[in-house]
């Protein structure tokens, strides 16, 4: 026995549909569409029945297994077709958080069958290519626009140009659709006409899966919920000072000592996998690894490349424990970073158009124990660095990859990089215009809005015997206090940057750091916060101004949908808040 909320949906005809990200153009009416359980998707002159019978809803309730030949476009695609049924079709999002409290009382005589009251069913999607789908690895130049239409007999028309065109038109396609209690799934939006691009090409979330071991499990699911908020790239910052996670089998120590453990080692088929699951979800998976600081953990397999290693006091050598970095002018160095980069840059380029060779928190004092530099002075060492960046950036470039640095590289120890094929990451709000104005283009994501770790407090204890310690209450972390949704959403990385310099903005990234991050919390601390840096990249900064109460219901029913797809997001807003639009503005 079924029955229909009509109260329920009478108030969601008169709101505004809570598409995340917000869409360039949207149009809506007020018929009501079910969707069928089973749909006829029309694609490239053929039919693909599109049935829920066996879909798992694999975003965040688990991370499937990817057959590495399912990365082609109508793999994709149909891939894409199933996910939107199965995830659909078994949703239990009831949105009565959404509508005043006691307005979602059923009717009094219940409708035994749907289609005696609502005959319309959504039986039929269209997706028509305006161009040429281009190859998976291509980034610049790829079109991720697509058009939505639901007309009012319960067709779907989606017009797109690329494979991830098609993923974000059917993520927006599932987001106009809810569960009765019962269990059927509708819309009462239609017709609906969507006209959707993004702002920035690069739209990113970097995590750190060196300082706490992150699984290749887990980054899939993330991947999953990235999809769903339409970022396109993945930053993997896979090594680090404190463990070596990653399998390099021309070095094969490094992992096999590097790591914490065994189980906590990403292996060459893993890496390969979580690449493709990317490319599956239109997300670019690209990787990090940070040098020639923040190479500590090299020294458990290969010591005599590393300078520095575990000193004492460490404050003195490196802005975290361990400290060590690899030596500048030592022939042994080159012939590892040779071997690595000529081991690891083959496996990665064919998913990726981009590769991170880190270049930040280099400690001078490092190298006055470096008995090839023997001085701290950065006169000195600033040649060994640029001839070191010289020469991995163009093992980078002889693989088709563009390099990008931190902005320290840049601004900080002076490295020449090549304007036209050097991508600066910044962390600083102020640097992203002293960047842009020198020529080069930026990935931006300052600290003060969109470091997702900031506080949690300081993970470094009170020393029993300094005196002058300066871990005190509140202990708080260096970038306190925490960065709130709406502190996220209001980031707009164009202050100060004229309109023709603004061009050379790429995109940004969100980013999570791993000293208090693992699988267990990393959900609650990246959802929904990063949704909220998704709408930044996607539909573009609005600023401190453009936080309001409808920006927060919106991300409220992204919260809610997070969490029925299996996300342990965390909470947007009070329920009262959320059934009585208007009683929590001041």
């Amino acid at each position: 026995m079924r029955r229909l909320f009509l109260v329920a949906l009478l108030y969601l005809l008169g709101s505004t549909t809570a598409i995340w990200p917000q869409p360039t153009h949207y149009q809506n009416g007020s018929q009501i569409l079910w969707l069928s359980c089973s749909v006829i998707a029309d694609y490239r002159t053929r039919s693909i029945p599109v049935t829920a019978k066996s879909h798992e809803r694999n975003y965040g309730r688990d991370a499937p297994q990817v057959n590495q030949s399912s990365i082609f476009p109508d793999d994709i695609l149909t891939a894409a077709l199933d996910r939107f049924m199965g995830n659909a079709l078994n949703s239990t999002f009831v949105p009565w958080k959404f509508f005043p409290r006691g307005t979602g009382s059923p009717i009094p005589q219940p409708v035994t069958n749907v289609t005696t009251l609502i005959r319309q069913c959504i039986q039929h999607i269209t997706i028509e290519e305006t161009t040429t789908i281009l190859p998976r690895n291509s980034t610049t130049g790829v079109d991720e626009s697509y058009s939505l239409s639901i007309s009012a007999n319960g067709s779907i028309w989606i017009s797109v140009a690329s494979t991830n065109g098609a993923i974000y038109a059917l993520n927006t396609l599932s987001q106009l659709f809810y569960a009765t209690p019962e269990g059927s799934i509708y819309t009462p939006y239609v017709p609906v006409d969507i006209q959707d691009s993004p702002v920035y090409e690069h739209r990113g979330l970097n995590i750190d899966i060196s300082r706490n071991y992150i699984s290749p499990h887990h980054v899939m699911r993330t991947i999953n919920a990235m999809s769903f908020n339409k970022f396109n790239r993945l930053h993997l910052h896979t090594t680090d000072s404190q463990s070596w996670p990653l399998e390099i089998p021309a070095l094969a120590d490094l992992a096999a000592k590097g790591a914490y453990e065994n189980s906590s080692i990403w292996t060459v088929a893993e890496l390969k996998q979580v690449q493709s699951h990317g490319i599956s979800r239109g997300v670019q998976v690209f990787l990090e690894i940070d040098s020639p600081g923040h190479t500590a953990s090299i020294a458990y397999a290969y010591p005599d490349l590393i300078a520095a290693f575990n000193e004492q006091p460490w404050v003195s050598y490196g802005n975290e424990p361990p400290t060590g970095q690899l030596k500048l002018n030592d022939s042994a160095v080159t012939t590892f970073m040779d071997i690595l980069y000529g081991d690891l840059l083959p496996r990665v380029a064919p998913y990726c158009n981009h590769f991170h060779t880190g270049g930040d928190e280099l400690n001078a004092n490092v190298y006055s124990l470096d008995p090839s530099v023997k001085s701290n002075s950065s006169e000195i060492i600033q040649p060994y660095f640029q001839s070191f960046i010289d020469h991995i950036h163009s093992l980078v470039r002889a693989q088709g990859l563009t390099p990008i640095v931190w902005e320290e590289t840049l601004l900080i120890w002076n490295i020449s990089l090549p304007t036209n094929s050097t991508i600066i990451q910044t962390w600083k709000t102020s640097s992203v215009a002293e960047i842009v104005a020198l020529g080069y283009k930026v990935i931006f994501g300052d600290y003060a809005h969109w470091y997702l770790d900031c506080g949690y407090g300081a993970f470094i204890d009170p020393s029993p015997t300094n005196p002058q310690t300066p871990i005190v209450p509140a202990y708080l972390d260096w970038c306190s206090p925490m960065n709130n949704w709406r502190q996220i959403y209001s980031y707009d990385p164009r202050v100060n940057i004229s309109t023709e310099d603004q061009k050379l903005l790429l995109g940004g990234e969100i980013q999570i750091w791993g000293e208090l991050t693992d699988p267990v919390n990393l959900d609650g601390k990246i959802w929904p916060r990063a949704a909220a840096a998704a709408e930044v990249l996607w539909s573009g900064p609005k600023g401190p101004d453009g936080v309001n109460e409808g920006v927060t219901r919106r991300l409220a029913e992204m919260r809610e949908r997070l969490v029925d797809l299996g996300f342990a997001a965390s909470m947007v807003q009070m329920e009262w808040c959320l059934q009585n639009q208007g009683g929590c503005t001041q």
